[in-house]
């Protein structure tokens, strides 16, 4: 465990620089999501669904292809954005209403971007692997999603 938290460390640091100075907002949700999938072998698909006109619709991502928009209290996606709240999967197909955008995933967990106390966006990680995610994930992923704000 000691080991994810340093590579957390060490990913949120580097979120820093490739959002400091950056005009360029879809590229650097991009690198993110890159970057997260490189550092966490176990991240299967992860991205960034960004709130328009009432819904969650597909922003940057690395995996396989996903759905283009979430209802507000649809699927993890949008039942994290409608609880304003990190939730973590051990079983999607234990959560009601999961969206199967690929019949791969096994465990997510969708942490939400915050402006003004208002949900803008959420990071969906999904793993192949049932119980992937923990505290360490939340934790990393929140402070992540806090870097992200102005991006979104």
């Amino acid at each position: 465990m000691d080991d994810k938290k340093r590579t957390y460390d060490t990913v949120v640091a580097q979120v820093q620089c490739l959002v400091d100075g950056v005009t360029n907002h879809v590229g650097a949700l991009a690198n993110i999501t890159a970057l997260l999938k490189e550092a966490f072998p176990y991240y299967f698909w992860v991205g960034f669904y960004l709130v328009k006109d009432d819904q969650l619709e597909l922003g940057p991502f690395q995996g396989p292809v996903a759905c283009y928009t979430i209802g507000k209290g649809r699927g993890v996606c949008g039942t994290s954005w409608a609880q304003v709240q990190t939730l973590i999967v051990p079983d999607v197909e234990q959560f009601p209403g999961h969206i199967a955008c690929s019949s791969r995933s096994r465990s997510e967990i969708v942490v939400p971007i915050l402006r003004n106390g208002n949900v803008v966006g959420v990071i969906d990680v999904d793993s192949e692997q049932l119980n992937s995610f923990d505290t360490i994930d939340q934790e990393g992923l929140e402070r992540i999603a806090t870097l992200c704000e102005p991006l979104v």
